[in-house]
């Protein structure tokens, strides 16, 4: 979707932040045992942390290990652009959750260095379902949505300004 460098980087932090706020909403609600009013609020106190690391770790490494891969799996010219998008969700869900979990159980969840392996894997193997799930049916769909909403209003601008700019 993202045609150059800015926009990449725009789509990026879009889907950082909703993928990242919803998870650690979901692990708050794990941890405190029911959904309140009060998770959402916690989440936020959260998001400025895992968000900057979540996006760092996603743009400067993983999302160059995906595309890769995800390049290497299918024929571009002849592969439905609805399975390449797929392919590469899946992927970066599959390389983030195990990194992005182990920073919240550093972070967050660390209880000794005897238990930061064991609360590692407990937590990467309890978020990767929900981290699949919620990127392939809520926060892709709609990040993709607002991000070309955002850009499709941009290059309506532009036009207007480029059409004013050459009637003046």
């Amino acid at each position: 979707m993202p045609k150059t460098k800015l926009q990449n980087v725009c789509f990026s932090i879009l889907m950082v932040a909703v993928m990242v706020y919803g998870m650690v909403c979901y692990n708050i609600t794990i941890t405190q045992g029911e959904m309140t009013n009060q998770v959402f609020i916690l989440a936020l106190g959260e998001l400025p942390i895992m968000g900057v690391i979540a996006f760092v770790v996603e743009f400067l490494f993983v999302e160059r290990i995906v595309k890769r891969i995800a390049f290497r799996c299918v024929d571009l010219r002849n592969t439905p652009q609805i399975l390449l998008i797929v392919l590469i969700s899946s992927l970066t869900v599959a390389f983030m959750c195990p990194i992005m979990s182990f920073f919240a159980s550093v972070l967050f969840g660390f209880k000794g260095t005897d238990m930061l392996l064991g609360n590692w894997l407990q937590t990467a193997a309890r978020n990767l379902p929900m981290a699949l799930f919620w990127q392939l049916f809520y926060a892709g769909p709609f990040v993709r949505f607002v991000f070309r909403k955002i850009y499709k209003f941009t290059e309506k601008r532009k036009k207007n300004e480029d059409y004013k700019d050459a009637i003046c």
